[in-house]
């Protein structure tokens, strides 16, 4: 790997000594580097950034051998929408909290790139949502990699949401919202709202209810090969739709279709680590926690 992107958020004073080792590493091995526009803007004043070449937040194929995304989750969400459908991998470095998605620690740069860069990793592929609509909400970005979700909109009010799988009736929810998130969502806004962890690689959707007003609405998974059509009704004239950290206000009458992307994503996983030793660190399993 010789060519290497970067995006990311603005670096907090707690991680800015580790990213200018990230730099150091990556000039004393000769990598190109390229920065994004929009971490150019936020750092600029904590890094010499006029070292590094830029790409304008959107990467064709070929322009990078690999992607590092600084930050946390939050901000690996935002990297996939620069990567898109050109199949470049993404490392995400976690110099957040929690962390799903970027397993790199800060504390361990040096050694994890010594691992990267001596071809001690793999490759998991990851689903994405897609959303439909005919006045094509988000442009050429509208895919998400956790989750897609319909929510109330500044009002106290519930929203109606009907639910068909392949043309065929499933429910209607009585809620706050109504989110469809991928294997990867599982452990994200789903997880939160009491939806199961799907294993990355299973070929799923889970269709999970926010705050449902009726106790035995629970969530549902499906495979993820079918079209899914959602028809609102609010007492509100709009409602909030969202791909991931992205969103948009719609009316309440808009017909949407969401379906399983025809690409995938790329996230390198170095030796030594796996998802369920992810799970197993990040949920606290497997400790004894009564005493």
């Amino acid at each position: 790997m010789r060519k290497i992107a970067i995006h990311g958020r603005q670096v907090t004073k707690d991680s800015l000594s580790h990213i200018e080792s990230l730099f150091s590493y990556l000039s004393s091995h000769s990598k190109e580097v390229f920065i994004s526009d929009s971490f150019r803007e936020v750092n600029k004043s904590q890094f010499n950034l006029d070292l590094y070449s830029g790409y304008p937040n959107s990467l064709s194929q070929g322009d990078a051998d690999c992607i590092f995304s600084l930050g946390g989750d939050g901000t690996l969400l935002d990297t996939i929408t620069h990567v898109g459908e050109t199949h470049i991998p993404i490392l995400g470095i976690n110099t957040g909290r929690l962390g799903f998605l970027t397993t790199t620690a800060k504390n361990s740069i040096s050694e994890s790139l010594d691992l990267l860069f001596s071809n001690q990793f793999y490759l998991e592929s990851r689903s994405l949502i897609q959303l439909e609509t005919a006045t094509a909400l988000f442009g050429k970005k509208n895919f998400a990699l956790n989750e897609f979700a319909i929510l109330r909109k500044e009002t106290s009010s519930m929203i109606i949401v009907k639910c068909f799988l392949n043309d065929q009736y499933v429910n209607t929810y009585w809620a706050d919202g109504l989110m469809v998130s991928t294997p990867t969502g599982s452990t994200g806004y789903s997880l939160s709202c009491g939806g199961p962890v799907v294993m990355p690689q299973t070929k799923n959707f889970i269709i999970t209810p926010v705050s449902p007003h009726n106790l035995n609405v629970r969530p549902l998974v499906i495979p993820d090969d079918g079209e899914l059509t959602f028809k609102m009704e609010s007492r509100e004239t709009s409602v909030l739709i969202s791909l991931d950290s992205r969103s948009a206000t719609v009316p309440h009458d808009l017909e949407i279709k969401v379906k399983k992307a025809d690409f995938n994503i790329q996230l390198i996983r170095l030796q030594g680590s796996s998802f369920v030793d992810t799970l197993r660190n990040k949920l606290g399993w497997g400790y004894d926690k009564r005493n």
